[in-house]
């Protein structure tokens, strides 16, 4: 009855793709340091940006919605929760934040997972920090208001048994070392899903506990880069996955494979988006690198575009130097501006 139990594991077949792009993701962690080192500015802005989508996108993808502004408000520490929903987003910033800053110090151990959820539902008056009373369901809701069950968890009694054997089970399986660990994270985070342990928040739990196994495996691209929005974008793959992979998950005879290869590929698509952000880090050390890099920026993009959309591929680059920039593009007949004002548009014109 779990992905990470040594008998399953030892029978499951990774795929040369598998294998590849666990690859790719060592290869990316390698990089990360010199970012770091060479690029600090860059990534402090990435950093900013990434906390807002994060909680923003783990939390939309439960339908939960709040205004932009407000959402800054409240991630920003600027105003204290007024509704549930609101609750919802202080929660997540709060265990968002204490993932980056404390991910050393969190151990893989059901008493940890509690108090993470406790801190998620703080401010939403439900019990937060108990595993569920009540059996749950996990059910996909259709537009005429019918719902149909995908998957049926593990029943409330043996959730604290099934708690404490999944993260025996991950930590067993780590000190052996025989796996990648993105391979071992995605089972983990497929298991606490089919566990289903909470009442409430399982789904925003699952996102934050991917980041933390992330973090203390050396894989810091969520610092960056919001997983939770590269998973929004993907969020029709991410529930089918899950629902193929769990299929027979109660009996271990479930196919771990199309879940694995999804969450390989989000992860490798999150360190695309890390590239593509700081751009060519060589090129950061030149002199009129960020002139270079708003060009660059400018000739991907295939239909208009606006100052906010360039701020957001450019981080590190202040919106002055954007827009000066802008005219001088505009001036040499590159782009046109096609809408005046405070949400001004441009498109290219060759």
């Amino acid at each position: 009855m779990s992905t990470l139990n040594s008998g399953y594991l030892s029978e499951f077949h990774i795929s040369p793709q598998v294998l590849s792009a666990a690859a790719q993701l060592g290869e990316f962690r390698g990089k990360q340091e010199l970012f770091q080192r060479q690029i600090p500015q860059v990534l402090d802005t990435l950093r900013q940006s990434a906390i807002i989508q994060s909680t923003e996108s783990s939390n939309r993808i439960e339908g939960i919605v709040i205004s932009s502004k407000r959402l800054e408000s409240i991630v920003n520490r600027m105003d204290a929760p007024k509704s549930r929903s609101e609750g919802e987003i202080a929660g997540y910033r709060d265990v968002l934040a204490m993932t980056h800053e404390s991910y050393e110090h969190i151990k893989i151990e059901p008493n940890f997972i509690l108090q993470l959820h406790g801190y998620l539902m703080k401010y939403t008056g439900a019990n937060g920090g108990r595993w569920k009373m009540t059996d749950n369901a996990i059910e996909e809701k259709h537009p005429d208001g019918t719902t149909r069950v995908r998957f049926t968890p593990t029943p409330a009694w043996n959730t604290p048994d099934a708690m404490n054997e999944l993260c025996k089970s991950f930590n067993r399986a780590k000190d052996i070392g025989q796996f990648p660990m993105p391979i071992l994270i995605a089972g983990f985070v497929l298991d606490f899903l089919c566990i289903h342990p909470f009442s409430d928040g399982n789904g925003r739990m699952a996102r934050l506990l991917t980041l933390l196994l992330l973090y203390q495996s050396g894989y810091i691209v969520g610092r960056y880069i919001s997983l939770e929005k590269v998973i929004e974008d993907t969020k029709v793959q991410y529930y089918d996955t899950l629902e193929r992979s769990s299929q027979g998950w109660h009996e271990s005879e479930h196919d771990f494979a199309p879940w694995l290869e999804y969450f390989l590929t989000m992860l490798l698509e999150s360190y695309y988006r890390f590239q593509e952000r700081v751009g060519n880090i060589e090129q950061t050390q030149k002199r009129g690198w960020k002139q270079a890099r708003i060009r660059q920026v400018v000739d991907g993009f295939m239909a208009d575009f606006t100052v906010a959309e360039l701020e957001e591929m450019c981080p590190g680059i202040s919106r002055p130097t954007i827009t000066k920039t802008l005219n001088e593009l505009g001036k040499q007949g590159v782009i046109e501006c096609i809408e005046l004002g405070r949400h001004a548009k441009w498109i290219k014109k060759r």
